[in-house]
């Protein structure tokens, strides 16, 4: 099974142009404009609204208004309690997915086609949709794996959350066209194992998101080198609760990182 500690995964590689995937594509994320408040934590979710929960390494628990309660990167080693409606995984390590999913959960959706190739979700569980991107990865002999893993969007209303998964590389236009207007970012921030600190700077300011949650991390020292500088283009803040309520109507007016404690 694959380990994060191998260090062919901290060698740089140019992932760019490679294919998308061709079939007939899900709508992005709507265009909208949110309004420019400072974000508030109401005591129950109503539409436009979820819940997002970090449970560790890039593993989340996402829960709408409706009740639909879906787990990011699911896998062995992060505990994250049924019912799960859906759990979306990706491939890179076994901290991101698992062999043997709960057979209670109704849809597991893998980032990758286990043939290869294109694999394309766009699934409607009450309020939520789940859809992915496809990406590229690092194979072990050092070449590329086209298609080989995806970021996943989840849709509430006209809320917008993407999980950028395993990133090993800059987004194209089409990969941004794809993802539509996102309101909400949960990407790694470890600058090494998945995308270069300075790369992903450039993809969080490429998706203009106003919430950015970091995860798959490590340590505390890479996360405090993520954040100065983050700092230099965003605000931040640092929470104590873990579960982060999130309004699109009283998102931030500059974008903001917003740190949940949790393990990394």
């Amino acid at each position: 099974m694959l380990s994060c500690r191998s260090a062919f995964a901290a060698l740089a590689f140019c992932l760019l142009g490679a294919p998308l995937a061709s079939a007939a594509e899900p709508e992005a994320c709507p265009r909208l404009v949110a309004q420019r408040h400072p974000l508030i934590r109401p005591v129950a979710l109503t539409q436009d609204m979820a819940r997002v929960t970090f449970k560790g390494h890039a593993t989340f628990l996402i829960e709408t208004m409706a009740g639909v309660r879906v787990a990011t990167d699911y896998n062995d080693h992060v505990d994250v309690p049924m019912p799960l409606d859906a759990v979306t995984m990706n491939k890179a390590h076994s901290t991101h997915f698992t062999l043997n999913p709960d057979p209670r959960i109704a849809h597991v959706l893998r980032g990758w086609n286990p043939s290869g190739g294109e694999v394309q979700h766009d699934v409607r569980i009450a309020d939520l949709r789940i859809r992915n991107v496809q990406t590229n990865i690092r194979d072990w002999g050092g070449g590329t794996e086209y298609l080989g893993n995806s970021m996943f969007v989840f849709e509430t209303g006209q809320l917008c959350i993407a999980h950028l998964g395993h990133l090993h590389h800059e987004l194209t236009p089409e990969h941004l066209r794809r993802l539509g207007q996102v309101d909400v970012v949960l990407a790694p921030v470890d600058g090494g194992y998945t995308l270069d600190m300075a790369g992903m700077m450039d993809v969080l300011e490429k998706i203009s998101p106003r919430i950015i949650v970091p995860m798959h991390f490590f340590g505390p020292s890479t996360l405090e080198r993520f954040l100065r500088l983050a700092s230099e283009r965003f605000d931040i803040e640092r929470r104590s609760d873990p579960a982060l309520i999130i309004d699109k109507a009283h998102l931030p007016m500059k974008t903001k990182v917003i740190v949940l404690p949790g393990s990394h």
